[in-house]
């Protein structure tokens, strides 16, 4: 042969990252105050919950959160505060993926980029509702089974083994001191 190595190749099945995915919402709530509102207080955004699972090349977020805006009323006189649970479901696209995967079953990984939170409330052009502008920004990965091929030389592996074992290995064993070998004194 003129100098060129044959070299093999060995498939290894490991867990990697196989896709992933990022998506930034805004939604309108429309909520239903119990009086009409004369002015807007505050309005916030509490205990976000929500799942996930993996659907083909999308990951499917569900989730829900409190919305809850503190109004004035009775021409600025008396203030309430008006609570609504709302649901979401997103859908977010997988931009990345492993074409490799060797299984069915994925693990979802998701991460709140930015949990909702409440941009602007405002009294509908009835006045008689108030609409909550709330973002929320998801960041997915999805972890399965992978193929990764990697290269291996194995004609020099083996012939260094056995010069190590031949040569370096009778070297080694010459260097060692005896005397400094202390036997057990019990024994």
């Amino acid at each position: 042969m003129s100098g060129i190595k044959d070299y093999a190749y060995r498939e290894i099945i490991t867990k990697a990252i196989c896709g992933k995915g990022k998506k930034f919402s805004q939604t309108a709530h429309s909520i239903s105050p119990t009086h009409k509102p004369s002015s807007i207080l505050g309005c916030w955004v509490i205990n976000h919950k929500y799942k996930t699972h993996y659907q083909r090349d999308c990951v499917i977020v569900e989730g829900s959160y409190d919305v809850n805006i503190w109004y004035s009323y009775s021409n600025n006189t008396k203030t309430e505060v008006v609570s609504e649970n709302v649901a979401y479901r997103d859908q977010v696209p997988l931009t990345v993926k492993d074409k490799n995967v060797v299984s069915d079953r994925m693990e979802v990984v998701a991460t709140t980029l930015q949990e909702p939170n409440s941009l602007e409330a405002n009294i509908s052009p009835n006045g008689n509702k108030i609409v909550a502008q709330v973002e929320r920004e998801f960041l997915v990965e999805v972890i399965g089974e992978t193929k990764v091929k990697v290269q291996v030389d194995d004609d020099d592996f083996f012939n260094e083994e056995e010069e190590w074992e031949d040569d370096e290995l009778e070297a080694a064993l010459e260097e060692i001191d005896s005397d400094f070998i202390v036997e057990d004194e019990d024994e």
